[in-house]
């Protein structure tokens, strides 16, 4: 029996909480944290960035059938604004969390923050999809190295036992940005301009900049000299890897759509992908000092299985999210104010179902029953999405759209969990920017392979059809540019057949999600519970009221 106490510390004036671990996966011993003024504003600032991100991510889907028309592009150039995002985001998070550990949390996230506002200028200002890109790029790095130190700072800030109060309010932001975002960018792409949603990131970027130098007391640097600090950083890793993802997307998304799947512009670039990769994996393992993905941190079961649990999340959420939108515009004639909001059933649930697992995980001390309920739920929820067709009615398809929401919702806390609780102490940063790592990778992949999964699907469903199987190729390759143009088009049995073959391409991403989500849901079997409390004393102020509470272990 474990007792847990609260009293007062009056001479502070804020809530202090202190604990003692002695287990492996717990933090180090005898850690305090004062929720005093400064804690409370370096948890805003945190919290706005939290905002930023989100909002970022989830409200330019639904501008891109404008953004396309406005600059000219093709299908695949508008999906690689998401996935060279995501790319450069993935590939420096673990460089940002060991830079954090040499430099310090508040330099870090500052930097971070710098590159995403001057790369959501590059957005704003671009005539092309080149330099749009380019600017996109320029927000994964910094968009990169925000997502991971957010993370890193809370576990730096907060004991394991009470993280789920913390995370779950970061995941209330990260829940708001991105039932908000879509709804937002469709409203700037239709009455302002889309360049505002890149704009808009500029003020709350600005707001948490002032904000963080002068509230965060976070992780010190690591006292040694500068030049020693710039070599430990794995630049071999980082290109090894940077090329070969980007050899592997490229080709991918070149496959059945520019190129065909056998030609040699297809095959090279992933053949050149695949050879990179184990370059890249005999050099973490045996050349590198500091290797941006530690092998270490595999050590388990548990580990493995939620990180891969993890990497499907992203992909599936992302898929979603990205590719949604198009069936509520292409097939039903929504603007893209209403595709914003016609995603509410599903973005709405993420947030209700985030905090209330947090705060049960929190509650009971065990996650597993989270993590197996959460992906049975995802693949439950993609499969669901596999109905949803030309015909759907609004009802229909709002409650097809709520257990995908539910479940992806609930992973959100149930991994991290997973994932803290079975690394090893000295491990805990790593394997926390590790879980911030996979799940971008996921989403990259996810946007990936789900537009080269729907053009593909498009190309060979309107050639089931006399009346548009001449135009296979160009719609398929053009398949955003087709949202404006299905909007336009006249009631006829020859558009409800062009509709039809879109949204049953979008139910082949679906059904890819569902396979991913129920091998995941497999592997979360394999997870165990670890203990979240042991041997913790914890004490909390809250003014001057005195809780005790008891927990049976």
């Amino acid at each position: 029996m474990k007792v847990v106490t609260a009293k007062k510390a009056s001479q502070h004036r804020s809530i202090l909480v202190t604990y003692s671990m002695g287990k492996p996966g717990d933090m180090p011993a005898h850690k305090a944290v004062h929720v005093n003024k400064s804690f409370i504003l370096s948890f805003t600032a945190l919290a706005l960035v939290a905002l930023l991100v989100a909002l970022d991510g989830t409200s330019i889907s639904v501008a891109l059938p404008i953004i396309s028309k406005r600059l000219g592009g093709t299908a695949i150039e508008a999906f690689w604004t998401g996935t060279s995002y995501l790319l450069c985001s993935t590939v420096l998070q673990p460089s940002f969390g060991s830079l954090s550990d040499l430099f310090g949390r508040k330099p870090l996230i500052m930097l971070a923050l710098l590159f995403f506002v001057v790369g959501a200028i590059v957005a704003a200002t671009s005539q092309n999809f080149t330099i749009m890109i380019a600017g996109r790029s320029l927000q994964g790095v910094g968009g990169g190295g925000v997502v991971t130190l957010i993370e890193i700072i809370i576990t730096d800030l907060v004991p394991l036992q009470l993280r789920g109060h913390y995370f779950g309010m970061i995941g209330t932001v990260l829940s708001i940005g991105s039932v908000t975002g879509p709804i937002v960018g469709g409203g700037f792409a239709e009455q302002v301009s889309w360049r505002w949603i890149f704009y808009i990131n500029v003020p709350i970027a600005g707001a948490s900049l002032l904000l963080i130098p002068f509230s965060l007391k976070a992780h010190s640097p690591t006292p040694s000299p500068l030049n020693a600090k710039i070599r430990s950083i794995d630049y071999i890793g980082v290109v090894l890897f940077v090329a070969s993802m980007t050899s592997f997307l490229i080709g991918i998304t070149w496959g059945g759509v520019i190129h065909p799947w056998r030609s040699a512009q297809t095959l090279c670039p992933i053949l050149l992908a695949i050879i990179g990769m184990i370059i890249f994996a005999y050099h973490e393992i045996s050349r590198a000092r500091d290797p941006i993905i530690p092998v270490s941190i595999f050590g388990t079961p548990t580990a493995i299985a939620n990180f891969i649990g993890v990497t499907v999340h992203g992909l599936i959420l992302w898929c979603v999210l990205y590719y949604l939108p198009f069936y509520f515009e292409a097939v039903k004639g929504y603007t893209p104010i209403l595709a914003g909001t016609a995603l509410l059933p599903l973005t709405f649930t993420l947030c209700p179902s985030a905090i209330t697992i947090g705060l049960l995980i929190t509650r009971w001390g065990c996650y597993r029953w989270a993590v197996v309920l959460g992906s049975l739920l995802a693949c439950l929820g993609s499969g669901l999405l596999c109905i949803i067709n030309a015909h759907t009615s609004v009802a229909g398809w709002v409650c097809l759209m709520l257990v995908p929401g539910l479940g992806l919702g609930s992973l959100f806390p149930a991994l991290i969990y997973a994932i803290q609780a079975s690394a090893e102490p000295r491990q805990l940063a790593m394997a926390v920017a590790m879980c911030s790592f996979f799940r971008s990778l996921g989403q990259a992949i996810g946007i990936a392979i789900g537009g080269v999964i729907f053009q593909n699907s498009m190309h060979s469903n309107l050639m089931k059809y006399p009346a548009h199987a001449s135009h296979a190729d160009d719609y398929s390759k053009n398949v955003i540019l087709l949202v404006e143009a299905l909007r336009k088009m006249p009631e006829s049995a020859t558009t409800d057949d062009l509709k039809t073959a879109y949204s049953d391409s979008l139910r082949i991403v679906w059904a890819v999600c569902c396979a991913l989500a129920g091998i995941s849901a497999l592997l979360s079997l394999l997870t165990k519970d670890y203990t979240l409390t042991a041997g913790e004393s914890v004490q909390e102020d809250v003014g001057d009221t005195i809780k005790t509470a008891t927990q049976v272990k």
